[in-house]
């Protein structure tokens, strides 16, 4: 095993990221929690978009999405994905790879009703990445499901989470002359023991 101290310290690789999340939360200006979510379409186009990442859990990242948009449909069709958390104040990022499933149970009503009237409202009035005539139709749908929802509006079927479970994690840190301090947390499967491999930056 690789040899590890300081902020690359701990057996938990969900534990440093949460870390590392936490002090990104005092000095990153705005979304710390931002993502560059990656994706491939059925003919293996990459396709890469900001998403916000909403929780650390466990074993996964998760986070929220329309189940109708591209980044969805993408996400389905291959059961994989992979983003990178970068942040410059602490001149640090972590990528992740791995497998993904949909989380459209309890916690994704939970999560849901934690997010503003007007979030929730925008959710269930945008046919997200489908064509649209104008922002003036997008708002007079809003108007519509607000008369129609009212103030309290469930979670819709078409909304929900996707938990990524890593099979590959890898911790940067900018070094001095170039020379960045890498480590690869590596398994097989979600069962499996991490393999930890100290990188040539």
């Amino acid at each position: 095993m690789a040899e590890r101290d300081g902020i690359f310290a701990g057996d938990d690789p969900f534990e440093i990221a949460r870390r590392w999340l936490a002090e990104a939360e005092e000095s990153e200006i705005n979304d710390p929690n931002a993502i560059a979510l990656s994706t491939v379409d059925g003919q293996g186009m990459p396709n890469v978009r900001m998403v916000l990442l909403k929780e650390i859990e466990d074993d996964a990242f998760v986070f929220y999405t329309n189940y109708g948009s591209a980044k969805a449909a993408e996400v389905d069709g291959a059961g994989k994905a992979a983003f990178v958390m970068h942040w410059k104040s602490l001149r640090r990022q972590i990528r992740v790879r791995g497998t993904v499933i949909r989380e459209s149970g309890e916690k994704a009503d939970a999560y849901f009703a934690t997010r503003s009237l007007k979030s929730r409202l925008g959710a269930w009035a945008s046919r997200q990445s489908q064509p649209l005539a104008s922002r003036k139709a997008l708002m007079a749908e809003v108007a519509r499901v607000t008369a129609t929802h009212g103030p309290s509006p469930k979670r819709p079927d078409f909304w929900g989470g996707y938990r990524i479970q890593p099979l590959e994690i890898e911790f940067w840190a900018d070094g001095a002359f170039r020379l960045h301090d890498r480590f690869r947390w590596c398994r097989d499967s979600a069962q499996d023991a991490w393999e930890i491999t100290r990188l040539s930056p």
